[in-house]
């Protein structure tokens, strides 16, 4: 019975009134509760199977959930050339991903600078399943002009690895200013003999037209290129949205109920608590319709994927990561605001149609309460929700 009175609610909404008006039960709104999170928690799972983001080595620190370990530590790096090496606390890239220094490494009287990273374990960087790229922040302060080369090198031990020329990537760049570099790894680009699923060592290599003095910054090194489903990256990402989606029904629930009774009180209104608690509850009945039409509306969705730029938070960067994103989704934004607005109206509608049959209001006092009650309870709903 009370099945059928929340969908009659959506077709004859009048009559389903009058006939809980007459009977007012908690069990029918709890059921389009229920109903409501159920469906709810299919849209979010149906955005999560089209949502990737980019996975990263080195992965999260397991106490502070730092991502950039090797540019937030000097031991992690051995420098050559009798150059010297330190933690720089002034000039680092700010990000969520990124702590609060990078790696400075110096030299005088000399034309080259290199360093190494090690003790970062076993990289796997194969086409296999492996990382694909290699992201890397490097900053010069001295001297004023760009370096006549540089070399990457990356190792499977000591003795044996790859080497590349990336002189190219900063034929744009300028003293002073952080280059950001993506590097794809085991493309032909590469050269000498080693095991890309078993990288251990990185080494930079630096040189300039002259002898001088020369001061390098790293920071926010990764590997990447792998995307990984969202929903390997959270256990509890379902029963989240699931307490998320009951606490948004709740709270809309009794606001929306307890602002149409206080409203209709202050107009003298004989109205009964109970009963428009009730009838608010099962006017709520469009949450329900909404989850169950972006169910479907998500499921037109691309594949979305989140780079290292929109997760790292570097400003800008990640500005223009999710504008392409929105780019990418825009039809379907479109739909899903459309469909907002309508379950919107409906939703004031129903409520006017119950605020007439319990208050006895005008049609036109009717739909002004139930907006002002309606829109109060979204602000109110939408304060709360932020924490």
């Amino acid at each position: 019975m009370f099945a059928y009175g929340i969908f009659k609610v959506i077709y004859a909404p009048r009559e389903a009134f009058k006939e809980i008006a007459q009977n007012p039960k908690y069990f029918g709104p709890i059921l389009v509760m229920i109903l409501f999170v159920i469906a709810n928690i299919g849209s979010a799972y149906i955005l999560a199977t089209k949502t990737y983001v980019e996975a990263t080595m080195p992965s999260p620190s397991p106490s502070t959930g730092q991502r950039d370990v090797w540019t937030e530590n000097k031991t992690f790096w051995r420098p050559l050339y009798g150059a010297y090496c330190d933690e720089n606390f002034t000039d680092y890239i700010s990000g969520s991903y990124y702590g609060n220094r990078s790696i400075e490494f110096r030299i005088e009287n000399n034309d080259k600078i290199a360093m190494e990273l090690r003790g970062v374990g076993e990289v796997n960087c194969s086409t296999e399943g492996g990382y694909t790229m290699l992201y890397l922040r490097v900053k010069w302060t001295s001297p004023n002009d760009r370096p006549k080369n540089v070399s990457l090198y990356l190792y499977s031990d000591d003795s044996t690895g790859f080497y590349r020329n990336i002189t190219d990537k900063f034929y744009n760049a300028s003293v002073n200013v952080w280059n950001n570099l993506t590097i794809h790894l085991a493309d032909e680009n590469w050269h000498g003999h080693a095991s890309w699923e078993n990288i251990t060592v990185l080494k930079l290599e630096f040189t300039w037209n002259q002898t001088s003095s020369i001061r390098v910054l790293i920071d926010g090194l990764f590997f990447g290129g792998v995307y990984k489903p969202y929903l390997e990256s959270t256990s509890t990402y379902i029963a989240s949205y699931a307490a998320y989606s009951f606490t948004q029904f709740f709270l809309r629930w009794f606001l929306l109920g307890g602002l149409i009774y206080f409203l209709t009180k202050a107009f003298k209104a004989k109205t009964v608590w109970r009963v428009t608690l009730v009838l608010a509850g099962f006017a709520l009945i469009t949450m329900f319709v909404q989850a169950v039409i972006s169910t479907a509306t998500f499921s037109a969705l691309p594949t979305l994927k989140y780079p290292l730029e929109f997760m790292g938070g570097v400003k800008g960067e990640a500005e223009a990561a999710y504008n392409k994103i929105l780019d990418e989704t825009w039809l379907i934004n479109q739909v899903y605001s459309v469909i907002q607005m309508c379950m919107l109206v409906w939703t004031v509608a129903l409520c006017a149609i119950a605020i007439r049959l319990t208050a006895e209001f005008s049609w036109s006092t009717s739909f002004l309460t139930a907006f002002i009650a309606y829109f109060i309870a979204l602000f109110i709903e939408g304060l709360f929700m932020q924490f």
